[in-house]
């Protein structure tokens, strides 16, 4: 991609979000309304129909207005892109980024719960909060593994924050008796049309201590990137179960879904065929007007 053309999409994409922040903001300014849900949606659609990022899913996603802990991988920081084009939800992120020049704008202005990791006593306040946001009917997103990996491995979900299931079961005057955590894998299988190899990840993916310039400068040369995003089977969290193993059932989960899509194989290690996968939803530039 050219600068001129890396220029158009981006001026393209302030003029998106000119049109659309002003009734957001108005939107909740006066209490939660379509528009501010749904305006965050728009914005990434057409951020990622501009810079060539087709989004497939399968599997069985949560009901629209039906609240769920959404515990996924985290690769990129195009992963928020790509889940918050699927429908209206909001993240769990590490304080820090509300600081951050833009992408703390957008992170607010998506309702982004923030916790200050390096204090231990944020955790029960961030649970209460989610636990609110989840008796409200909101789809909540947790990337459990507390940072970001390259997409060939997964790390160990932390449990701490999945407490906010049972503090939302917990609640005083609720009516939940359970909570849906909705298990979710994350993969770039291809760019170009190809598979996409460990050695061109780095244009992807962001993880360790690598640069951001030098990451979107491979973002934007390298080509058009597919996505796919898998929704596991859900796990019914009540008031009896297990935080921990409830957590590790959503990560094995999350391991297979990504192992198929990096090795193309399943558990018992045969290849699995195209025609096995349920049928996938594709996102594309024509539902930016949906």
């Amino acid at each position: 991609m050219t600068r001129l053309g890396t220029a158009i999409r981006l001026l393209i994409c302030v003029l998106a979000f000119g049109v659309l922040v002003g009734p957001h903001l108005l939107s909740l300014r006066f209490g939660r309304g379509r528009i501010a849900a749904h305006a965050p949606t728009y914005f990434h659609r057409v951020f990622l129909a501009l810079f060539s990022v087709k989004v497939t899913q399968s599997g069985t996603p949560p009901a629209l207005g039906e609240p769920a802990l959404v515990l996924s991988n985290h690769i990129s920081w195009l992963d928020i892109l790509v889940l918050g084009s699927l429908r209206p939800l909001s993240f769990v992120a590490k304080s820090e980024i509300s600081g951050w020049p833009v992408v703390g704008t957008l992170a607010r202005l998506q309702r982004t719960v923030f916790i200050d990791r390096a204090r231990r006593a944020a955790t029960a306040s961030v649970n209460a909060t989610v636990a609110n946001r989840l008796t409200d009917g909101d789809l909540i997103v947790l990337f459990a593994e507390g940072t970001t990996g390259d997409g060939t491995r997964l790390l160990p979900f932390r449990s701490s924050l999945v407490g906010a299931a049972r503090a939302a079961i917990d609640a005083e005057g609720g009516t939940r008796d359970r909570v849906r955590l909705q298990p979710l894998a994350i993969t770039y299988p291809r760019r170009n049309g190809l598979p996409l190899i460990r050695s061109e990840r780095p244009g992807v993916a962001w993880y360790g201590d690598m640069e951001l310039a030098p990451h979107l400068a491979l973002f934007l040369k390298e080509g058009p990137i597919d996505v796919h995003v898998v929704w596991g089977d859900p796990i019914a969290f009540e008031a009896g179960t297990d935080r921990k193993r409830a957590t590790a059932m959503a990560e094995t989960s999350v391991r297979r879904a990504m192992q198929k899509s990096v090795t193309g194989r399943g558990e018992d290690g045969l290849v699995n065929r195209p025609v096995a996968d349920p049928e996938p939803e594709t996102l594309t530039s024509a539902d930016i007007a949906a």
